[in-house]
């Protein structure tokens, strides 16, 4: 009977303990960046700011990183490989974005603001930092290019 109420004691406080799935470090990092693991896989960048995570559309402070401008905000030029001009893009704060003087749908996706006109995909980097990856691309023609702040 003794070790029956030993085995049941065990069972009660093995029970009890908390079971932690990721490590203290990992954890202070998700705190800090403001990313969860799921949002981890979908791009959020555990090595950054919860600030720079909710301007590039992450974590729970992405809504209130939205509502202020947004680093993508403004004129753009998709340029050609010749140089010559392909189209005028403007984006106002809230992300909305006009091709050529049409609304076009535009998503988050890893951290960049992708928009399609017709055969054209256009790809903006909202980390600022990312340097000549502000690209589009024509998948009738195969060409490409590179897309500038105005």
């Amino acid at each position: 009977m003794k070790n029956h109420w030993i085995l049941v004691v065990s069972v009660g406080l093995f029970a009890q303990s908390p079971a932690y799935a990721i490590d203290a470090k990992y954890a202070a990092k998700l705190e800090r960046s403001g990313c969860t693991q799921v949002s981890e896989l979908q791009g959020c960048d555990v090595n950054k700011t919860r600030e720079e995570n909710a301007q590039a559309g992450f974590g729970p402070d992405a809504a209130a990183g939205a509502a202020s401008e947004s680093p993508l905000a403004g004129n753009w030029i998709a340029v050609g490989p010749g140089g010559a001009t392909v189209a005028e893009i403007h984006i106002d704060d809230s992300e909305t974005v006009w091709v050529d003087g049409n609304e076009v749908k535009a998503e988050r996706s890893g951290g960049a603001l992708v928009f399609k006109q017709g055969a054209v995909t256009y790809t903006l980097q909202a980390d600022r930092s990312v340097q000549g990856q502000d690209t589009w691309s024509d998948a009738d023609a195969g060409t490409t290019g590179q897309v500038r702040a105005e």
